[in-house]
């Protein structure tokens, strides 16, 4: 008795799908090293509180700034190797625990290092109503 073998239907051999597979692993450090990265959606973080009058109020993500008719927010991450930082009100300067990195709190440049990077600028928009800030991060 005979057997009929009939030819794979094309385009789903196991050929084709090893190639494919392959592809990808080659592309992936490939547009890694390229800098593509998928953008990740924005977190909108609802702040219902006024800021304290001394015009500043620290969350675990980024500090948010009120004063002179200007509203600003600033990651807390350092840019150095990722410390959460400290903002020292009497020098009014963000500091990092961990190598003494300095940030202008308006700027957010750098103002001592090792940190080569400035802070990254969140953006706020400032409300009337509940909440009163609006936190994009």
């Amino acid at each position: 008795m005979k057997k009929n073998h009939q030819p794979p239907e094309k385009g789903n051999t196991r050929r084709t799908l090893l190639t494919f597979l392959g592809t990808l692993a080659f592309l992936y450090p490939v547009l890694q090293f390229a800098g593509f990265k998928i953008p990740k959606k924005p977190t909108y973080v609802n702040i219902s509180k006024p800021v304290p009058a001394t015009g500043y109020l620290v969350t675990t993500g980024f500090i948010l700034f009120d004063r002179d008719n200007k509203c600003w927010a600033l990651s807390r991450t350092c840019t150095h190797l990722g410390c959460k930082l400290n903002y020292q009100e009497d020098k009014d300067i963000l500091e990092c625990p961990c190598h003494q990195s300095r940030f202008n709190v308006e700027t957010g440049q750098v103002v001592k290092g090792p940190a080569q990077k400035p802070l990254t600028f969140l953006p706020v928009e400032k409300r009337q109503d509940d909440p009163l800030y609006v936190v994009t991060t």
